[in-house]
């Protein structure tokens, strides 16, 4: 993957790409194409390439297909062999990983593409048993994962419930969403949130958070968009470095986790 990274990297035009997406992310083909000097078939082939690369993910709303800026590639090649570079070549990294990771999404929403090596319902597994979303995220559901079935959320001593938190899709092996939980005052403290962030956080409305799950070979390409965020949410902001962190972890555990059975 990593040498698949660096030869979409090399082309200027697909970098002309990014930098378009990273001033503006969440774009369709035809927004990407305008002012461009480069046909509509190159710029698609381009798009295909830094897909296939992961450094773009693809996300539908109703028709149209929108086109994200993706961290992950960066993040992998930083963590596992950057330090095998120089200098100055670790500094060129490191500006560009925080080029990619820049919160400069149009519509607000964070989006973020892994591959796990594993199955979907191993990873379906690890998404929505407590037992297991507790070792990597410290988190657990309370549910029947019905739509629109309360979700209560436990983080440690403290339980989190109220109107509107559910279960919103579930598509078992291949999709799930829910409501974020609601910030009460009892999961402030616990996080020792300042009182004016728990002011300005239990104020905002509650976002989403998806996954979708897709087989590619022995892997799982997940998807995870979290979305519905007010300008200037206090929580995008919280939840933004959190997710890719917690992503990480999730990938750690599930390609580790032998326990995880993949029953149907």
């Amino acid at each position: 993957m990593d040498d698949e990274v660096f030869r979409a990297l090399a082309d200027p035009s697909r970098r002309q790409l990014l930098d378009r997406l990273n001033a503006d992310n969440g774009q369709t083909l035809r927004e990407l194409c305008a002012g461009l000097d480069m046909a509509r078939q190159s710029v698609s082939k381009h798009l295909a390439v830094l897909e296939s690369a992961n450094l773009v993910t693809t996300v539908w709303r109703g028709r149209e297909k929108l086109h994200y800026l993706n961290a992950e590639p960066i993040n992998a090649i930083a963590d596992r062999w950057i330090n095998q570079y120089d200098r100055r070549r670790v500094e060129l990294f490191a500006d560009l990983k925080t080029v990619l990771e820049a919160e400069t999404m149009s519509d607000n929403d964070f989006v973020y593409t892994t591959y796990i090596k594993t199955t979907p319902e191993r990873l379906w597994q690890a998404l929505t048993d407590p037992k297991f979303t507790e070792q990597y995220w410290g988190e657990r559901f309370e549910t029947d994962w019905k739509v629109d079935s309360e979700m209560v959320w436990h983080h440690g001593d403290v339980a989190m419930a109220g109107p509107g938190q559910v279960v919103l899709e579930h598509d078992p092996y291949r999709r799930l969403a829910y409501a974020w939980h609601h910030i009460t005052p009892e999961f402030a403290r616990a996080v020792e949130m300042s009182d004016e962030l728990f002011e300005k956080t239990s104020r905002e409305p509650l976002s989403k958070a998806s996954f979708d799950l897709e087989p590619v070979g022995d892997q799982v390409k997940l998807t995870v968009v979290h979305s519905g965020f007010e300008p200037g949410s206090a929580i995008r902001e919280m939840v933004s470095e959190g997710w890719v962190q917690l992503i990480a972890d999730l990938k750690s555990f599930v390609e580790s986790t032998p326990e995880l059975a993949a029953t149907k």
